[in-house]
This record gives C-alpha cells, structure tokens and sequence, in this order.
C-alpha cells in the first residue's frame, strides 16, 4: 500500500473520530438532566456508544459510497473484474475488530452496571443459593448516608424515614448525600423509575430490595412504576425532591410535627366514587389499596 493512500486512509478517520466525538457530546443533551451520579455512569455510557457507532457507521456508509460512486465499470464494460480469492489477513483483521468492539462495549457496560449497584432479577434467583452471588449485584461498600424505606403497592408509593418517624408520599433526599432505598411491594411486582437518575429498579413480591445512589442536582424529579401492576398503574406517579441538607433537615422537622392522614390518591378516590360521584369505570379491576397514611 502506498504511502500517499496511507496517509489519506489515516486523515480519513481522524475525519470520522473528530465527527463521531462532537455527536457523542451532543447525544448528552438528548436525556433529561443528569440529577445522580449514576446518570453519569448511563450517560458517559450511552456517549461512547454513540461514538463507536457513528465512526462505524460513517466509515461503512462512506466506503460504500465511494465505491459505488469510483469503482463502477463502463456502461458497455462487458470484460471480467480480476480474479481475487480472497485475502486471509484481510478477514482476520474485519473478524478481530468486531469482536474486540464488542468485548470492549460489554466491559465497559458491566463495569458501569456494577457501580450503579442495580440488583437484577438474577439477584433475588440465587438469594437462596449458599456461596452464589449474582453478577447484577454490585458490592455496597460504602454507608448509607439516608436509609428510606419504600412501600409500593396497587397504586400508591409511600416513603418512610425510620430516624425522624416521617411517612411522606413523595421521596425527599439531600443533595450531594448517598441514600439507601429499603423498597418493599404489599402485592405484585412494581418498579421504581426516575428517568432523571437514570434508575430502574424493580421491587418484586416477597422480598427486601435494597439499592443506593447519589442525587447531585436540586430540584423536582419524575418517579412512577415501570411495571404494569395493573388498571391504574399509570397514575401511580410522585415526586422526588432534591434539596440541599438544611433544607432537608429542615423539612423532616417539620413535617414531624404534622399528625398522620391519608395521602391524595386518586385511584381510589375514583375508584370509591369520592372524586367522581356515579362514575363507573365500564371495565372490571383490582379494587386500589387504601391510600397510606402520611405526615407530609
């Protein structure tokens, strides 16, 4: 090979690795704000991804292009091509570099899972198996700032702080503070999603669901049940409130104080009438659990 077609083949992909690194940049704009840290682990994840697959993509693309546009015979060209057989380092090399990517991609993407401490269903599979530990599961090494425990039920989610004895229908966490999710469900399989976290968490029948993360942007965020639990599960929906540590503080303080009632939930109340006098649904269901009862 030439060196002049060296070079060029060599300009071409710094070309390509320039392109595909703006667009892995821009690709983080695509999601909601990052409000954790392991929506940076998803993030920087999904950027290399994209990354791998624009170069990828522009390099097939363009060299299709480019054969078809300069290496088409003649109209009339009725002549043989020349003969080829074949080239064996030329399939080692378009084998090894497929393979590599893909090992590179799932490493890279178990080690991302692996800090984000997801515990999968492969998890709960081998609770029972002495000496089995699952792959899903990432080591928590480090203590818990806030341990929350979480109860999930048909269509309401509750939150409970055991140190300050408060039960709130939305999650409040303190910024920059690792937090420890107890999570429980009262009847079938729900899962708990905050796209801003980038966290889904399934929290199945019968068993203790213990996951940690760490929110590090203030602010109101997004949580609702991933799974189909049933007629109502889409308005089984709250909120996850990021503040600062006095703020928070300050808010379990607070809401100590208040006396225990039901929370809002409007699955029941629609379904018990209360909202809707004489309403009837017209389909069949699951009758809502009574709403938990809350300081806050």
């Amino acid at each position: 090979m030439k060196l002049s077609t060296i070079l060029t083949l060599l300009a071409i992909a710094i070309g390509l690795g320039f392109i595909s690194f703006w667009l892995a940049q821009q690709s983080y704009a695509w999601f909601p704000p990052a409000a954790s840290q392991e929506a940076r682990l998803i993030d920087n994840l999904f950027a290399f991804t994209v990354f791998l697959g624009t170069f990828i993509f522009l390099g097939v693309t363009g060299t299709i292009t480019y054969s078809v546009l300069t290496q088409r015979v003649s109209r009339f060209d009725l002549t043989d091509g020349p003969p080829i057989e074949g080239s064996l380092t030329l399939e080692i090399v378009w084998t090894a570099i497929p393979l590599l990517l893909v090992f590179i991609i799932a490493g890279y993407s178990y080690w991302t899972y692996e800090h984000m401490a997801v515990r999968g269903p492969m998890d709960l599979v081998h609770l029972h198996v002495p000496g089995l530990e699952s792959a899903y599961a990432a080591p928590m090494t480090e203590a818990a700032i806030e341990e929350i425990e979480v109860t999930a039920k048909q269509w309401a989610w509750a939150f409970r702080y055991p140190t300050a004895n408060v039960t709130s229908a939305e999650l409040h966490v303190p910024v920059n503070h690792r937090v420890r999710l107890i999570m429980r469900t009262e009847d079938v399989i729900h899962g708990l999603y905050v796209p801003a976290f980038r966290l889904k968490q399934d929290i199945v029948p019968q068993h203790t669901v213990e996951f940690e993360f760490t929110p590090v942007r203030e602010g109101i965020y997004r949580l609702s049940d991933s799974q189909f639990s049933g007629t109502y599960f889409a308005l089984m929906q709250t909120y996850v409130v990021v503040e600062s540590d006095n703020e928070y503080r300050q808010w379990l303080a607070t809401t100590a104080t208040r006396p225990l009632a039901p929370a809002s939930n409007l699955p029941y109340e629609e379904y018990t009438g209360q909202k809707k006098p004489g309403f009837k649904a017209g389909w069949p269901t699951v009758k809502p659990a009574p709403p938990p009862l809350v300081n806050g």
